[in-house]
């Protein structure tokens, strides 16, 4: 089926994230609670990211932030130079639980983020659309069935499909894989990948998988702990794409990143 949209090649040269000096507080009864402190980073168009972390270190506030649901006390989130205020299509978020509307079908779900994002389209141009990411993600004999008839893979892959079909420049990923068995998790990953390939989206994931991390990241951002945690290394991945698991598996050089990210987790910053 043909792809609906198309990024144009000029702009995707220059379109990029920036977080600048972002930190974030709460008022608490023993006064400020710090969050996060001074995060940095500038991510590349199309870069794959993984945050990794203990609990607590702020992963899901970043994350938040960057989709505009929450706003920083102090520095700023840019995409392609102009800054983020309020979520928007171009960001677009996928939880851990899926969060599907259970009285909807996998179509209706998908579709009713369309309608919102691109009212003025016709209902045959957003089926058209609605069909194309189903297909997408391997769902189509299970359109019409509800989250309730679901898997949770399966469920996750809806909610993938929905983010994606509205086309967002970004795509953040809060631990999406986190609560699937081991063979949903290694295929749901291929097919993030295949998908992001063929899409060349931003995007930025939270996961507590080491390995996950290295499998999919151009990049792996380890946080301190919290309070006021922020970013203590990054990691360059530097395995060439495609990636299969056997060949990371057989190279030295992964399992000395491995460690790397191992004693920055746990002997650095172990709980």
């Amino acid at each position: 089926m043909e792809t609906l949209y198309h990024l144009d090649p000029k702009l995707t040269a220059t379109q990029h994230l920036r977080i600048e000096g972002v930190s974030k507080s709460y008022p608490s009864a023993n006064g400020t609670h710090v969050v996060l402190q001074d995060i940095h980073l500038e991510v590349r168009s199309g870069e794959f990211v993984c945050f990794i972390g203990h609990s607590g270190c702020g992963k899901t506030t970043l994350l938040n932030i960057v989709a505009g649901f929450t706003a920083p006390t102090q520095g700023e989130v840019t995409l392609n130079g102009l800054p983020v205020r309020r979520p928007g299509p171009d960001r677009m978020m996928v939880f851990q639980n899926y969060a599907l509307l259970p009285w909807l079908t996998a179509y209706e779900n998908i579709d009713l983020a369309v309608k919102s994002v691109y009212p003025q389209k016709t209902r045959q141009h957003r089926r058209q659309i609605v069909e194309e990411y189903l297909e997408l993600v391997g769902l189509t004999p299970a359109a019409h069935k509800r989250p309730a008839q679901l898997s949770g893979g399966m469920k996750q892959r809806v909610a993938i499909a929905r983010a994606l079909a509205i086309r967002p420049e970004v795509l953040l990923l809060d631990e999406p894989f986190g609560a699937l068995d081991a063979i949903t998790k290694e295929e749901l990953q291929d097919e993030l990948l295949k998908i992001w390939r063929r899409h060349r989206l931003t995007v930025l994931m939270i996961t507590h998988d080491i390995d996950e991390a290295l499998y999919l990241a151009d990049r792996v951002v380890m946080m301190t702990n919290g309070p006021a945690a922020h970013i203590g290394e990054i990691v360059e991945v530097p395995f060439p794409r495609p990636r299969r698991r056997s060949r990371l598996l057989e190279n030295p050089q992964y399992y000395d990143l491995r460690n790397q990210v191992l004693d920055f987790l746990y002997t650095r910053f172990g709980q």
